[in-house]
């Protein structure tokens, strides 16, 4: 009996594992500087790390948005907060580093982070 209990067990923690590997294997992962906010149509434009491509990600109400600072959702509110926060750091001369986690050009989650010097 014990042992058909620690079979299934095994089975059912590969496929949360199994789970869990494929769910984030499916989100895609995209690296740049945030170059435009629209919060009209709910749009972050972000210039591509390598190419210099600028890709348009749909933001929706639980789109978040991550610092060092806390995590807060993209909403209407959160979004116009955004463009501020980048017309600012524009102002200076200086450009917002983001990690975006997409999935279909969705954005679930974006990441501010400071790029590593070498």
């Amino acid at each position: 009996m014990q042992n058909r209990r620690g079979f299934m067990l095994t089975m059912i923690t590969g496929f949360v594992a199994l789970a869990m590997v494929v769910g984030s294997v499916i989100a895609d992962e995209l690296l740049g500087v945030i170059a435009k906010v629209n919060v009209d149509d709910k749009k972050v434009t972000i210039l591509e790390d390598d190419t210099d491509k600028k890709i348009d990600v749909k933001v929706n109400d639980e789109t978040e948005w991550v610092t060092r600072k806390g995590t807060s959702k993209l909403d209407s509110e959160g979004l116009e907060k955004l463009e501020k926060i980048v017309k600012k750091y524009e102002d200076q001369g200086k450009k917002i580093s983001v990690k975006v986690t997409h999935e279909k050009k969705v954005a679930s989650k974006i990441e501010k982070h400071k790029k590593k010097s070498n």
